[in-house]
């Protein structure tokens, strides 16, 4: 049961972050992309350029900020270099790939930038 609740838990968290990347003129064109490296929960336009972003959900802004390994950050970037393929500019598109978090209250934190560069 406990599975449930959090992958629940995980689809409200990507919601919220989804609407506060529209409501900032970066609308989310996928949601749990999954490339043959992995998924990237969410990507958003900005302009010509993509958005990567990875959402965590916690009881605590920094306890989820916490729960981003280097593992996840390696995976999210190889399948972001598959993601381009399907892009005009391909590699050349410009990214940046942001950490969003969600408290227990449904706050949004957004990191720009959090990790990784092509």
């Amino acid at each position: 049961m406990t599975g449930c609740v959090s992958y629940h838990a995980g689809l409200s968290a990507e919601d919220s972050v989804a609407r506060d990347y529209t409501r900032r003129g970066r609308p989310v064109i996928s949601r749990r992309w999954r490339g043959q490296s992995g998924e990237i929960d969410l990507v958003a336009r900005d302009g010509e350029g993509l958005i990567f972003i990875e959402v965590k959900k916690s009881r605590s802004h920094a306890r989820a900020a916490e729960r981003l390994t280097s593992r996840q950050m390696d995976r999210i970037a190889a399948s972001a270099s598959e993601f381009l393929a399907g892009e005009p500019r391909g590699q050349l598109t410009d990214v940046r790939f942001d950490l969003a978090t969600v408290d227990q209250t449904g706050s949004v934190r957004v990191l720009e930038n959090a990790f990784g560069h092509f």
